[in-house]
């Protein structure tokens, strides 16, 4: 049981650390280089809804499998796994204000075509993407270098 929850864990955290990896740094620069805001912008609106549907959906798996993981340790897990409950914590909160304030806010801005502000939307959904994928990358060294 604990291999099977170790990786629908693993899974999770690997779809959404991929998914923000691939965002900032593989499409993000192209797609600006590429195309318009009147294109550009529509586009990665739909591309982030969709993604923010996995990492949704990534939370939950990460959640449902962790504290069983952490739980099953029992009275003393290594301090790197409570490293990484708290980075993940701290993600998740980030996600969290990604989604209530710059990604709705973005999603406005492009229903009403105001390309200035939904470009610094974008900006601001980046900078939070970047810091999100240093504390992931934070959680796994913690995991596996804090023993």
């Amino acid at each position: 049981m604990r291999n099977l929850l170790l990786f629908f864990h693993l899974a999770a955290a690997i779809f959404w650390m991929g998914g923000m990896a691939f965002m900032v740094l593989a499409l993000r620069v192209p797609v600006s280089e590429q195309l318009q805001p009147p294109v550009r912008l529509p586009m990665l609106a739909a591309v982030l809804r969709r993604f923010f549907s996995v990492v949704a959906i990534s939370i939950v798996v990460l959640l449902a499998t962790g504290v069983p993981l952490l739980l099953a340790a029992g009275g003393k897990p290594p301090p790197g796994w409570h490293a990484m409950a708290g980075l993940g914590i701290a993600m998740v909160l980030v996600f969290g204000h990604i989604f209530f304030a710059p990604w709705r806010r973005m999603k406005a801005a492009v229903a009403a075509a105001d390309w200035p502000e939904a470009g610094r939307r974008m900006g601001q959904i980046t900078l939070l993407a970047k810091l999100n994928l240093g504390l992931g990358w934070l959680a796994i060294a913690a995991v596996l270098l804090w023993r």
